[in-house]
């Protein structure tokens, strides 16, 4: 079986708000064994919606719709389902009830509104909203003999992921007779023609139903393996070879075979070494911290963060040497080298990463380019001194852009030294 996901809305076709329901939609279906062949953004117009319905179902077994289920004007979904089905709506009496309670449990006094919530498109299957009000529904529609479905749900995430996990998957579950398996390679430190060079072999030898692609993104670029077949076994296993093999061919920049992010990859070594981390951070502003901080439990690890872009600050808060800002600039390897030494042992931990750089546009010079970002790291070695590496890394882009690439490159750097440590142990 196949799918298209139509997001209803203007605000999407505005640039006011990012799509993000289709994308967890479509990893969703992966489960159910449903591959997605579009995505589409459709406005909020009856006549726009009822012409994405038809061509939808013209071409695709399934049409997962999310947005306009609301009570407001500009909600037109089930309207626009109205007219394109040519069905009528009938009173859910499990609905109703359920949500007149909900009302009354919150203290509130039921409205009229939630009898005119509660009406289902005759012949749909229910889906139901456990973090909100709008029922969701699955409704079958023969064309020609060919059965498909118009999948309807809200736009709200927490209530539509709700109603993907615990209703629309199990439901196509089995009913697509295939397997797809995707499986992602997260890498680091490595841009996409070299990364296709290095496994341009074993691409190049792909198994029957077994597919790459490159997903390039502002810090690097993924891979994303997928595999599909009727025999589930011979396509997990296909995918897992696949996987195993570029792993393997390009092991010094794969930091993950799984859906996780570099810092959470960070934040697992530091809990199998036992270590402790601090960030010392000029050019990113903070960007290193919040990242390590993203993740959850990152308080068993993360000591604390600097964030010192006066030359003043350098001085006193990690004791960085006047002579050396003065002699090498606050752009360089022997600062970034201070920096992360200071941020070490004035938090007490056991690592520490320093970034110094110009994420401009401007303040560059022939010497340092915008672009420019020097990195230091300082860590406990097994006696307990501390040692400390430097590195300058270069790249091009906006301000925003530089602090992200900046920021992943000082986390590599990190990463490097974690894997190697625990190597080691």
């Amino acid at each position: 079986m196949n799918a298209e996901v139509i997001s209803i809305g203007d605000e999407l076709l505005t640039g006011q708000r990012i799509n993000t329901n289709a994308g967890f939609i479509c990893s969703e279906l992966v489960g159910a064994g449903v591959g997605v062949k579009r995505i589409i953004a459709c406005a909020d117009s009856e006549d726009a919606i009822v012409d994405q319905f038809t061509d939808s179902l013209q071409r695709s077994d399934i049409a997962i719709v999310t947005g306009g289920l609301g009570p407001t004007r500009d909600d037109r979904t089930k309207q626009s389902a109205l007219r394109f089905l040519k069905r009528s709506l009938v009173l859910d009496e499990e609905v109703y009830a359920r949500t007149v309670e909900r009302y009354r449990s919150s203290g509130r006094e039921p409205s009229a509104y939630l009898k005119h919530n509660a009406m289902i498109i005759d012949g749909a299957t229910v889906i139901p909203n456990e973090k909100g009000l709008a029922p969701g529904m699955i409704i079958p529609w023969n064309d020609e003999g060919q059965e498909r479905y118009l999948v309807l749900m809200p736009g709200v995430p927490q209530e539509m992921e709700a109603m993907m996990r615990n209703t629309v998957v199990p439901f196509f579950s089995g009913k697509s007779g295939v397997c797809i398996v995707h499986s992602p390679i997260k890498t680091t430190g490595i841009g996409e023609t070299a990364l296709a060079d290095i496994v341009r072999e074993i691409e190049d030898n792909l198994s029957d139903g077994t597919s790459l692609a490159y997903l390039p993104h502002a810090a690097g670029v993924d891979l994303r393996v997928s595999s599909i077949g009727s025999d589930k076994e011979v396509v997990e296993n296909d995918n897992r070879i696949t996987v195993d093999a570029i792993a393997s061919r390009a092991e010094a920049f794969v930091y993950a075979t799984s859906d996780i992010s570099l810092e959470e990859c960070i934040g697992r070594l530091l809990l199998s070494t036992e270590m402790k981390i601090a960030t010392a951070e000029s050019c990113t502003g903070g960007l290193i911290a919040t990242r390590l901080t993203d993740v959850p439990g990152s308080s068993r690890y993360f000591v604390q963060g600097f964030v010192v872009y006066d030359n003043d600050a350098k001085e006193e808060t990690l004791d960085v040497k006047a002579q050396t800002l003065v002699s090498h600039g606050a752009v360089s390897e022997k600062v970034a080298a201070e920096m992360a030494e200071g941020s070490l042992l004035t938090a007490g931990a056991d690592i520490a990463v320093s970034t110094t750089g110009i994420a401009g546009p401007g303040g560059g010079t022939e010497k340092k380019p915008v672009g420019m970002v020097c990195l230091g790291l300082a860590y406990r070695n097994r006696i307990g001194s501390i040692e400390i590496e430097t590195a300058t890394f270069y790249t091009q882009g906006d301000r925003l852009r530089n602090k992200i690439r900046f920021s992943e490159a000082a986390l590599r750097m990190v990463w490097k030294k974690l894997r190697d440590l625990s190597t080691r142990d």
